[in-house]
């Protein structure tokens, strides 16, 4: 049984197959028109705040010689995702790719040589559809995880995030609301944490019981389905977004993905930023006010130098005051330090000094 969301997506891949059925009919080079992801097309949404894909478009045609094996390509995924949605299945890129690739009849050719060429088309049908990867069935390696006062039900099953010890729950790929439906909670806002260690410190210490609140890790760089669930927690239970990291350009980066988006996924930010979310820490102004000890700061390198000359002149920042003083400050001080090196204070400092503290006097960057 296809359900009502299948129908629809299934219904919008069937006119993409029609359109250039029609051109053929009438003698027509048979083209698709695809949303173009180039940087050129990205720009910063000032009013919502979160970046944006612009309204260029592309062309993608059967008859030309540069595009005919491009052409071919995106109709092939596009019947492979009819089909996975036709099944109520769900696959891999990994699997997609495979499910994609043959040798093409009376040629020496493959339509697909390795995984590189397919998952670009497979973003490109996203553009196409308006519609995420994981709406079309598709998931991909799971990465971060979560805690707190909060009941999802995930694929029929009532799961309760309180309650699963010491690994939390293991946040999907495909958090969309067909998958995951948000039950009951108990939370007064999401804290998101760069590190793993720094979460599973936070977990053993119940900061989510003593705060009620939910603690998320992507484990560094997020994966799309812990920025989708960040948002739906957010949009849908209203709650208020605190990201901790590192004090250096990389959590400050990682930050701003959570808030604004990515450039690489300017079409996914829409969906998935939360503008509202708060920089919690850690910031230079904590070295002194924490009393973090000399022997905690690591010497930045030029890599990491370069990078805040990158990130400072982002549109989303270059015209923060609050932010471009932070990257002054970070400059001059030409060290960085990690979140875990609070734990030098006290096994549960973090849990019980420096975020209540933080968090009570609202000591943040918005």
């Amino acid at each position: 049984m296809v359900s009502k969301r299948n129908k629809k997506l299934l219904e919008n891949l069937e006119n993409i197959g029609n359109k250039v059925i029609k051109d053929f009919e009438k003698n027509k080079n048979p083209t698709i028109k695809i949303p173009s992801r180039t940087l050129s097309n990205v720009y910063f949404d000032e009013k919502k705040g979160m970046l944006a894909l612009g309204d260029k478009m592309i062309d993608r045609n059967y008859f030309n010689l540069s595009q005919a094996k491009k052409f071919m390509q995106t109709l092939l995924i596009a019947s492979k995702l009819k089909e996975v949605l036709q099944k109520g299945n769900t696959v891999g890129l990994r699997q997609l790719f495979y499910m994609s690739k043959h040798t093409l009849e009376g040629l020496e050719e493959n339509t697909f040589d390795n995984q590189d060429e397919s998952d670009p088309v497979v973003e490109d049908i996203e553009g196409l559809l308006d519609a995420l990867r994981e709406e079309l069935g598709i998931f991909a390696a799971t990465k971060g995880k979560m805690a707190g006062p909060l009941k999802i039900r995930d694929k029929g099953d009532l799961i309760n995030t309180s309650k699963l010890g010491s690994s939390g729950y293991g946040i999907p790929s495909i958090v969309e609301d067909h998958a995951i439906q948000l039950e009951d909670h108990d939370a007064k806002f999401i804290l998101v944490i760069e590190k793993e260690q720094m979460w599973n410190r936070l977990n053993e210490d119940k900061f989510w019981k003593k705060h009620n609140c939910i603690i998320l890790t992507g484990k560094g760089q997020p994966a799309r389905g812990d920025r989708r669930m960040v948002r739906r927690l957010h949009e849908e239970l209203k709650l208020p977004v605190y990201v901790f990291t590192d004090m250096d350009i990389w959590g400050y980066y990682i930050y701003s993905v959570y808030k604004q988006g990515s450039i690489n996924l300017a079409h996914f930010s829409t969906k998935a930023a939360v503008p509202d979310a708060k920089f919690l820490g850690f910031k230079t102004s904590d070295i002194k006010r924490f009393d973090i000890p000399k022997e905690h700061w690591i010497k930045m390198n030029k890599g990491d130098l370069k990078r805040i000359r990158e990130i400072k002149d982002y549109d989303w920042f270059k015209n923060d005051k609050k932010w471009q003083k932070e990257f002054k400050a970070l400059v001059k001080f030409g060290h960085k330090i990690e979140q875990d090196a609070l734990v030098a204070k006290g096994i549960e400092f973090t849990s019980k000094d420096y975020l209540p503290v933080k968090i009570k006097e609202k000591d943040w960057i918005d």
